[in-house]
């Protein structure tokens, strides 16, 4: 049987993660052939440009993103670069007539989420997507499945998830503070994804939440906190809880709970690296993953195989670029309810009502 084209890919961003998508399309899309990375880094530049792996593959190394999008024969882009930086790029790439996968969220600014879907509207042969991971998960898949086709919990109408990261004493998670829109954007984006997804797109209509800083007092410059609790109503009788952590002693801990009115689902409540048991003096334990990739890792492999067959196959992404509109929404409602002590709320068509002016001297 003959092998299928490849479509060739640039990888924007160079830090964990890029590297990690580049080692990802390389050994794990047969269908993708990475031909250019791209970061404003110095040390990183420097990195890749004496990458053996990258030497073998005849990857170029960008230290201009212009100049990467502009190179013949390129045809899609993914973009995992910082937040406040995703929007421009991913216009500036659909401008050139490339394919883009963009990390979520597509930015931490409503009317930059919005200019990002017009101009994916406005050349609708191109395939253009926000990256939620989760999505293609096989456990959340598998839940999926169990709870809106085969009805297992009956009609669902509340979703309780948490993103809780291992404590970081490196600084990484202050640094990145004032760039990720805040604790709300950053870590509850893909509970809030995952509650569109099981209770099937509610409208919503409350947002509130409230937070603390237990590890870094630092981050109150950046007016965030490193834990925060958000709670949404929907119209309809729907519920959501987030728990947001960026300072879990035990590892990378990311669950959620699907309730329903005739049962109860859970993916990954108790998180383990693999299925080692100790059992000794000090009793019965196991090990639990250290960070978001090495709990998603395969699912970041179907996201791009995924994603490529779409440009191969001539057919719709996997997500639309609109839930992550959506989903945006609730994030900086939930964000700005954290911030201000006031309650967001939302008409019954989902447009957010005008309330008092964020007081952000609270935090």
């Amino acid at each position: 049987m003959p092998s299928r084209q490849q479509i060739t890919i640039a990888v924007v961003g160079l830090g964990r993660m890029g590297k990690r998508h580049v080692h990802t399309l390389l050994h794990r899309v047969s269908n993708a052939k990475v031909v250019a990375v791209c970061t404003t880094d110095p040390n990183e530049i420097a990195w890749a440009k004496s990458n053996p792996e990258y030497q073998s593959y005849g990857i170029q190394v960008f230290g201009d993103y212009q100049k990467m999008i502009s190179m013949p024969g390129l045809q899609a882009v993914w973009v995992s670069t910082s937040t406040d930086v995703h929007a421009s790029q991913t216009i500036a790439a659909i401008e050139k007539d490339l394919h883009v996968l963009c990390e979520k969220p597509l930015s931490t600014d409503l009317d930059e989420c919005q200019r990002v879907i017009d101009a994916a509207n406005a050349k609708p042969q191109l395939k253009v997507m926000a990256g939620f991971s989760r999505r293609f998960d096989a456990s959340y898949r598998d839940a999926a499945n169990k709870v809106l086709t085969e009805n297992v919990v009956g009609a669902p109408f509340l979703v309780r998830s948490q993103t809780c990261d291992l404590l970081d004493n490196t600084g990484f998670f202050v640094r990145y503070a004032k760039k990720n829109g805040g604790i709300m954007v950053d870590c509850a984006i893909h509970d809030i994804d995952l509650t569109l997804w099981f209770l099937s797109s509610p409208i919503p209509k409350a947002c509130w939440g409230t937070g603390s800083l237990q590890h870094h007092p630092e981050l109150a410059e950046a007016k965030d906190v490193d834990n925060a609790i958000g709670i949404v109503e929907f119209w309809g009788g729907k519920m959501a809880y987030y728990y947001c952590s960026r300072t879990q002693s035990v590892g990378h801990d990311v669950c959620t709970e699907i309730t329903g009115t005739a049962g109860k689902i859970g993916v990954n409540v108790v998180p383990r690296a693999n299925n080692v048991v100790i059992s000794d003096k000090i009793g019965v334990r196991h090990q639990v993953q250290e960070e978001y990739w090495q709990r998603f890792e395969y699912a970041f492999t179907t996201e791009a195989n995924e994603f490529i067959d779409s440009i191969l196959d001539d057919k719709p992404v996997p997500l639309p670029l609109e839930g992550g509109m959506k989903v945006m929404q609730i994030a900086r409602a939930l964000q700005d309810a954290l911030l201000t002590g006031e309650v967001v709320r939302f008409d019954e068509q989902g447009r957010r009502l005008e309330g008092k002016v964020a007081d952000r001297s609270r935090l």
